[in-house]
């Protein structure tokens, strides 16, 4: 089994926020990969469950705002007992340029929050994350940059090529 969170704030407010990039590439896997509808679960998020290659694969949107992510996390790690190896965080990345992808094993917050709830709650920094850049607009303070929308042309960019890119990030992390 294998557990894949996005990141993100829960409410029709922050749907399109450059820091909901999570939740919005966790939406396209679900979609791209014909998985079950969102519902409702006991882990303080929303699963959708399938099956690639033989195993069992979890996706979580916790329902918790972002800084709070890792109390979601941490429950449903607990409860399936699920391996750090067995984890993939879906992140955004304001250091990094618009569009651009990273995995990386393990590492720093880097100051995303929900991240750095994620490390507190598992008491490790040593899970895998794939970070969407975000950029950074010198012209807003950082908490009002990470919670402004995407452009309609951002969100296409997104749609029609970033996320198809970063989905390759995921299948190396499967295999």
């Amino acid at each position: 089994m294998k557990l894949i969170v996005g990141l993100g704030n829960p409410g029709k407010e922050y749907t399109t926020t450059r820091h909901n990039v999570g939740f919005l590439f966790v939406d396209f896997l679900r979609d791209k990969w014909g998985f079950e509808d969102w519902k409702d679960s006991k882990f303080k998020g929303i699963i959708s469950e399938g099956i690639i290659k033989g195993e069992k694969i979890i996706l979580l949107k916790p329902t918790t705002f972002m800084n709070l992510s890792g109390e979601s996390v941490s429950v449903i790690v607990n409860f399936y007992k699920i391996p750090l190896s067995d984890i993939l965080i879906l992140s955004d990345d304001i250091d990094m340029d618009f569009g651009k992808i990273r995995l990386r094993e393990k590492g720093s917050s880097g100051g995303q929050n929900g991240l750095k709830s994620i490390t507190e709650h598992l008491g490790t920094d040593g899970f895998s994350r794939v970070k969407i850049g975000i950029g950074r607009d010198g012209r807003y303070n950082v908490a009002d940059w990470v919670l402004s929308k995407f452009s309609d042309e951002e969100l296409k960019n997104l749609r029609e090529k970033i996320f198809i890119d970063a989905c390759e990030n995921v299948n190396k992390w499967l295999q």
